[in-house]
């Protein structure tokens, strides 16, 4: 799934749901650097969120989740893990970030590859052509004041995906910016999300 609502003292998203309900719930808090422990070795304190969109915003939160959802049909899960954290490191979504790179990695992917995808042209020999070509158009996407997605980039990714694939690809692309927009806005903090929680 996409990233949602803020953490906050004792609360929690979907992550924790039963089967087949959606929404935020109540649940312990979890710990990482920079709670109590880590801010007595020097962390810095974590910003608190500046709303919790999906309590507010319930009905959106649920249209999101069935979206993401419906996005990642039929793509292959590293891929997809891997155009998430892409689109996500260029939004600087910090949560997004944290949650799909540990997916990823639950997932199987290697640390080498999420480690360079930052720099993904100057290492393009982890990746395969059909991820290069998602990446690029993640890029392309992402970033549409840097001259929309240009025609080289949208032919590429046509080269290696069929209609239908390249169609869930601009949705899961689509996604995760709308994921990473509510992330950032809200300034949901990263470091509690566990692998496969949402799934």
């Amino acid at each position: 799934m996409g990233c949602f609502a803020p953490r906050v003292e004792g609360m929690t998203t979907h992550t924790d749901q039963p089967a087949g309900q959606a929404g935020p719930t109540r649940t312990t808090r979890t710990t990482h650097p920079a709670d109590a422990a880590g801010a007595s070795r020097g962390y810095a304190p974590e910003r608190p969120a500046r709303l919790s969109w999906a309590q507010h915003a319930p009905e959106v939160y649920k249209a999101m989740l069935r979206l993401d959802t419906a996005a990642r049909q039929g793509l292959d899960p590293k891929l997809y893990e891997l155009v998430k954290i892409r689109a996500s490191q260029i939004n600087h979504c910090a949560l997004c970030i944290d949650m799909h790179t540990k997916d990823a990695l639950a997932a199987g992917e290697s640390v080498d590859r999420i480690v360079l995808l930052g720099a993904w042209e100057e290492a393009r020999h982890f990746y395969t052509e059909k991820e290069l070509a998602a990446l690029e158009l993640t890029e392309a996407v992402t970033v549409l004041t840097d001259g929309f997605v240009p025609d080289a980039v949208y032919d590429q990714a046509a080269r290696h995906f069929d209609e239908a694939e390249l169609a869930q690809l601009i949705s899961a692309i689509a996604v995760i910016n709308a994921w990473n927009r509510f992330g950032v806005t809200c300034r949901l903090a990263p470091g509690h999300y566990r692998p496969g929680r949402h799934r």
